[in-house]
């Protein structure tokens, strides 16, 4: 099926260079940032969580770390160094969606570990740590040019690319000729970009449907990822590659 080539676009968006990246100074109170870490059941993680306290959390595989098997999302809150998450959605490739809470313990800007409980399976501890690219924000124009990756949604994964201008603004399309386009904004703070995306008719797995969600770079790999649920919150549009050009 179908993935978003939202999540294309955001991934695009984010895959800046350091080098265009301006640094930014922020006294962190909360579990506000960029983490890297990994679960109890061997799976990789990459976190973000916002100035406003919603939360990203892409996990991979088990035991393959070049992979994204899905997203954690929800919004949540932090206070005297524990965050909590009550009402997330875990956003699962190729699977329907589970409902999920996440619960942790953080130190700002160093460590930020936890549970994620879900109603019938269970629970899965993280840990994770800091990921100073955070303290950098990318500029629209860095963002220029052609990507490759994974587009995902719970009907599964295809091939998918996309071209940014300098502008933010954006074109794609996925394997099955599905097209999109879509724009990429700067947040007030923080090494993550908002983007809003619209999707053409069929074959579409999301025909005619406009999202909004984040995109984040890994400065370390190079790696992009982006997620976007929809609005009733029943799927969400993942992506994951590199940039080729």
């Amino acid at each position: 099926m179908t993935r978003h080539l939202f999540t294309v676009t955001l991934a695009g968006l984010l895959l800046t260079a350091g080098c265009d990246e301006t640094p930014k100074n922020t006294v962190a109170t909360t579990a506000e940032g960029l983490w890297n870490g990994s679960t109890n059941t061997n799976r990789t993680m990459t976190i973000a969580v916002l100035d406003d306290g919603t939360s990203y959390f892409f996990y991979s595989d088990q035991g393959n770390a070049a992979t994204v098997a899905g997203v954690l999302q929800g919004a949540g809150s932090s206070s005297n160094g524990n965050y909590t998450a009550a009402a997330v959605r875990d956003f699962r490739v190729g699977a329907a969606p589970l409902d999920a809470a996440i619960s942790g313990t953080y130190s700002a800007r160093q460590s930020f570990n936890g549970t994620i409980s879900y109603p019938s399976s269970g629970t899965v501890g993280f840990t994770s740590g800091y990921n100073t690219s955070y303290d950098t924000q990318p500029t629209i124009a860095s963002l220029a040019g052609v990507y490759q990756g994974l587009a995902s949604s719970s009907g599964g994964s295809q091939a998918a690319s996309i071209a940014v201008q300098s502008d933010g603004t954006f074109t794609g399309s996925e394997q099955n000729n599905c097209t999109f386009t879509g724009k990429a904004t700067l947040r007030a703070k923080g090494n993550v970009l908002d983007q809003t995306i619209t999707f053409g008719g069929f074959p579409c797995f999301f025909g005619n449907a406009t999202f909004q969600g984040i995109v984040i770079r890994d400065v370390a790999t190079n790696r992009l990822y982006t997620a976007a649920p929809n609005g009733a919150r029943t799927d969400a549009a993942i992506f994951f590659g590199t940039r080729i050009f």
